[in-house]
């Protein structure tokens, strides 16, 4: 069995659905640190999105790689969701071995196996899609499935951003050209995303921004109508421009991700209605505990690095004004331990618990197995993330 297939039975393995406790336990006595997702809120969010999006006419295809969760996915497609986004073809076979249908996998591949593996895994699902942005990735793609298969492309489009996606006209409607023509292959259309604009400070910069790109984009969707290669999807944005991008006649759907928790690195960005974006509520948090005061005027807490992501600063305690600790400061201590200093007010007591905003809400997601569910400031359900740790 080759290593990919092991993999492959592997994920369809893991458990994926969410597990009721038998007794609502109190966050006070939860282990820290633990990942806590206040059911409430995050169910807000979503309605909040899928009605804002269908008022204008627009699909909601979340991004997993946010959440990494089935349970979250199933509930997003309950609420309307047209379809789900992943980066990974790991993270697309955990989403189809828990049932979840209609996945995007919105990273190109052009290596056989992982092709042959999108190949099975689009029989194992009502619908399957994968972008290409090179002639190598769709001949693999076309190499790996059967003339009976139904693979949906996309063309990534690359408009500026430099990370993935097809830049020249020419290329672009050449692998769309070759997506229609390949048996076992469907068209389905373009991805543009422009993650470099999500996190600019102000929402009117954002604006001018990103409908920048977006009529670029425009311009590529009159060149592939006219090659008679209309795209039936086009899809990209995020939580940073879903109010702005919206407003663009040719895109049918946003790949929303991180505004069913909401991170610091997006609060702190502005939005319609003053400097803070708070379109959408704290989900997330991480609960640690105070565990040494080793001098005078220092805390300890029971998470570090391997407790929050730290690509985008320290994390903020919840409820705090935005962008400070009104009552401490946090500052990263090691791979276990975080340490709190006063800032104006007393340092939490031996013992207490202190629950912070994440900075960046998708890579410290992947640090931990489960979600401690709460309602009415109870923990009552774990909900695994079952694609944890799902990169290739």
């Amino acid at each position: 069995m080759t290593a990919l297939a092991l993999a492959l039975r592997e994920l369809a393995a893991r458990p994926w659905q969410a597990v009721v406790l038998a007794e609502p336990v109190p966050l006070d006595a939860l282990p820290t640190p633990a990942l806590v997702l206040d059911e409430g809120a995050f169910e807000r969010n979503l309605e909040r999105m899928q009605v804002f999006l269908a008022a204008h006419g627009k699909g909601m295809r979340p991004h997993a790689k946010t959440h990494k969760c089935p349970v979250i996915a199933h509930r997003q497609l309950a609420a309307g969701a047209v379809g789900i986004c992943v980066a990974k073809v790991s993270e697309a076979a955990a989403m189809i071995g828990a049932g979840v249908d209609r996945v995007l996998v919105t990273s190109p591949v052009v290596d056989a196996a992982r092709a042959g593996l999108l190949a099975e895994l689009s029989r194992r699902s009502t619908a399957l899609d994968v972008v290409v942005d090179s002639a190598r990735g769709l001949e693999l793609l076309a190499a790996a499935v059967r003339p009976d298969d139904r693979l949906g492309v996309l063309v990534d489009v690359d408009v500026a951003m430099g990370r993935t996606g097809a830049r020249e006209a020419d290329t672009i409607v050449g692998l769309a050209a070759g997506a229609s023509a390949a048996p076992g292959l469907v068209y389905r259309g373009i991805q543009h995303y422009a993650g470099q604009v999500m996190h600019l400070d102000g929402r009117d910069v954002r604006r001018e921004r990103s409908l920048a790109l977006w009529a670029r984009v425009a311009e590529i969707v009159e060149r592939l109508r006219a090659q008679g290669l209309e795209p039936p999807v086009v899809t990209g944005a995020g939580t940073g421009t879903y109010d702005i991008d919206c407003e663009v006649a040719c895109l049918t759907d946003l790949q929303v991700g991180s505004f069913v928790f909401m991170d610091q690195q997006y609060r702190v960005i502005g939005g319609a209605a003053g400097p803070e974006f708070a379109d959408f509520e704290v989900a997330l948090s991480v609960l640690t505990t105070a565990i040494s005061q080793p001098r005078s005027g220092l805390v300890t807490v029971d998470g570090g690095y391997k407790a929050f992501a730290a690509d985008a600063g320290a994390p903020v305690i919840l409820g705090a004004p935005l962008g400070a600790n009104d009552r401490c400061e946090y500052r990263f201590a090691g791979d276990e331990h975080g340490v709190l200093l006063p800032r104006g007010d007393t340092l939490p007591a031996l013992g207490e618990r202190v629950r912070f905003v994440v900075p960046h809400c998708d890579p410290t997601v992947n640090l931990y197995d489960w979600y401690w569910v709460c309602r009415d400031g109870m923990a009552r359900e774990i909900w695994p993330i079952t694609a944890r740790g799902c990169s290739w």
